[in-house]
């Protein structure tokens, strides 16, 4: 869960303690979409190129009290992997840009992941490099004292570097299981400002992820049920998600998720020639008057011949 009050008032961290942190990492409700940006085993398993991109915006209208300028927080990545027969594996890039309040983030992560087959599936063990730029505008911030020496002035920025670890196994048309790491080192950057008495830095934001997935083939061929879980933690704070999507002639879906102790979010989509285009509203539960949250997802998948023995698929999905 994103903390209100690091909306409202992203400075008072800064003056309580000697580290400032990036907010939580983005949760995406079509969060499917993104195992791409979260974990690096992913990359190359669909032994075809995935490329998507999402847009979030978060408590779209929510605004600052004070000043009365949006603050709602809004997520924007796009993410491709492709797999690479020579290296036995498969390669992947994301880009993404996380703006809440007056923090603005930009996250690059480049990676490669080795593929073993184990039983019936393909477990990807995979890596990625990570690039965080880091930015605030202390200029935005409305402190409860002005002239505190202890508040940096002006915007301040760092680059962080990283790693990202991931696990994903996968059997095709069944289930799958990954767990996975961001941000592993929580790379610190330098002090924020000269000007201030504080000794406080940019510190990436580890994250832990643990997801799973299931494909129920109904009787008749046109319907499949996908049940699916994620766990995000940041050792702090925990949220657990819990979603159905109902696939129909492998053209629709609509689906329901459950973000414990936060909201209900409704899904629907649709592909067409190979593009599949997804829109998620999360209802807030939490009674304190936040709206809801918009979110667009479109990716683009398509097979590659891997020169593999064939397999027959009982999915809609893989025909």
């Amino acid at each position: 869960m994103r903390k209100i009050g690091f909306i409202m008032l992203v400075i008072i961290s800064v003056l309580t303690i000697n580290t400032l942190r990036a907010q939580q990492a983005p949760m995406f409700t079509i969060y499917s979409n993104s195992y791409g940006v979260i974990n690096p085993g992913y990359y190359g398993l669909s032994e075809g190129v995935n490329a998507m991109a999402t847009y979030r915006n978060q408590w779209t209208g929510f605004k600052d009290s004070q000043t009365g300028n949006v603050v709602s927080p809004r997520t924007f990545f796009v993410s491709a992997d492709l797999p690479l027969k020579v290296l036995g594996g498969g390669l992947g890039l994301s880009v993404m840009k996380d703006q809440l309040g007056f923090e603005d983030n930009t996250s690059v992560n480049l990676g490669y992941s080795y593929h073993f087959d184990v039983g019936m599936g393909t477990l990807g063990l995979g890596a990625a490099i990570s690039l965080n730029n880091r930015k605030v505008d202390f200029s935005q911030a409305n402190p409860l004292s002005g002239n505190d020496p202890a508040i940096p002035s002006g915007e301040q920025s760092d680059m962080l570097f990283d790693f990202n670890l991931g696990l994903f196994y996968m059997v095709p048309e069944t289930f799958y299981v990954a767990a996975s790491v961001t941000n592993l080192m929580e790379a610190k950057g330098k002090a924020l400002g000269d000007q201030s008495t504080s000794s406080a830095s940019f510190v990436g934001d580890r994250t832990f992820y643990l997801v799973a997935g299931y494909e129920y083939q109904f009787d008749n061929p046109k319907f499949m049920l996908n049940p699916s879980i994620m766990v995000m933690s940041d050792v702090a704070s925990t949220q657990f998600n819990a979603t159905a999507r109902l696939w129909y002639n492998n053209k629709f879906n609509f689906g329901v998720n459950y973000r414990y102790q936060e909201s209900i979010d409704l899904i629907a989509g649709i592909t067409i020639k190979g593009v599949e285009i997804a829109y998620a509203y999360d209802i807030n539960t939490k009674g304190i008057g936040l709206p809801g949250s918009h979110e667009v997802s479109v990716c683009y998948r398509f097979k590659l011949d891997m020169d593999k023995s064939p397999r027959i698929y009982r999915s809609i999905r893989y025909l």
